[in-house]
């Protein structure tokens, strides 16, 4: 699933997929055959190396000691068992909490340096930001700092994640502290992106954004634990004891704490949309006779789902970093 420049990891390519074992006519440790799960799962997510915590996720899912269990003998069957547990369990992970990520195979680039102006003007930008004494001249090593301020948004992996940047560099000299004007920098950039794009071209690179999707998954198996959601009904519902039942009362108390359900924040403007949506098929009950608390718990519930549908459908992105 994408977005843009964005790749949602939901699992959904890990579900179509066939882990297998390599040949053997012996045994395999269990260590072994975590491996082969996570280098098959790699490769089938554009060569991602798996977060620790995705993984850790995904054996307490299954149950599954690791200290123990990486040096069990196995024979080919139960290796095959344990190997599809984890496979689908890392899925499922993915599932209830996405990774969004950004692959970079250097086509962003590409179509900057393609397009003269769209370059010149890249190139001013950031020649611009980085002449802060407004000398009209920038040391050469500047290009260092105008990549990492083009970073993954326009296709430049961080230099910690991509240590062929730093070979780049090294090729066109880019590290000295020989002054440029901003001609010079262009032809120096031009270069450095140029390269770089061929690189990516030939091994893209998989970026974790500091992102999070909102997708209802959560809120589904909110929805699915019979006390949590009870427990929360009871909360709405007192909001609303006193003055009977209103879809205002239940949107405010969504509002303010509805994160904990599986609800995205609201203060982002797609959040604000959904609500209306979501508010919008519920028939209006403002200023109604006070309703019980079955009738109340009916309506939250249908409410509730309404937010899975929309939210599986059309899923809100968070930036973690706001």
């Amino acid at each position: 699933m994408a977005d843009g420049g964005l790749t949602v990891l939901d699992g959904s390519h890990l579900r179509t997929m066939d882990p297998h074992l390599p040949e053997s006519d012996g045994f395999f440790t269990g260590a072994q055959v975590l491996d082969i799960a996570e280098s098959q799962v790699s490769s089938s997510l554009f060569g991602l190396l798996l977060p620790e915590t995705l993984k850790t996720a995904a054996l307490q899912r299954i149950n599954l000691d690791i200290e123990s269990f990486s040096n069990a003998q196995l024979d080919t069957e139960q290796a095959s068992s344990k190997l599809q547990d984890y496979v689908i369990a890392i899925a499922s992970e993915l599932r209830d909490d996405p990774l969004v990520v950004s692959v970079l195979d250097g086509s962003p680039l590409r179509l900057f340096l393609e397009d003269e102006d769209d370059f010149a003007m890249l190139a001013e930008n950031l020649f611009t930001d980085l002449d802060t004494e407004d000398k009209g001249k920038i040391r050469k090593n500047q290009i260092r700092n105008a990549l990492v301020r083009m970073g993954v948004e326009m296709g430049v992996p961080p230099f910690s994640e991509f240590s062929q940047l730093e070979d780049i560099l090294k090729k066109h000299e880019a590290e000295g502290e020989e002054e440029l004007g901003q001609a010079q920098f262009a032809q120096l950039l031009q270069l450095v992106l140029q390269d770089l794009a061929d690189v990516l071209a030939k091994k893209n690179i998989v970026v974790i954004q500091k992102s999070k999707i909102i997708n209802g998954s959560k809120l589904k198996k909110f929805m699915a634990d019979e006390e949590k959601l009870n427990d929360e009904i009871e909360k709405v519902f007192q909001c609303g004891s006193g003055e009977g039942w209103s879809t205002e009362i239940i949107r405010s108390y969504l509002e303010k704490n509805g994160q904990n359900m599986g609800l995205p924040p609201s203060e982002a403007n797609e959040t604000e949309v959904l609500y209306d949506q979501v508010f919008a098929d519920v028939e209006k009950g403002e200023n109604s006779e006070k309703l019980g608390r079955d009738e109340y718990e009916g309506i939250l519930k249908v409410i509730l789902e309404k937010f899975a549908e929309q939210l599986e459908v059309n899923p809100v992105f968070q930036d973690l970093d706001s």
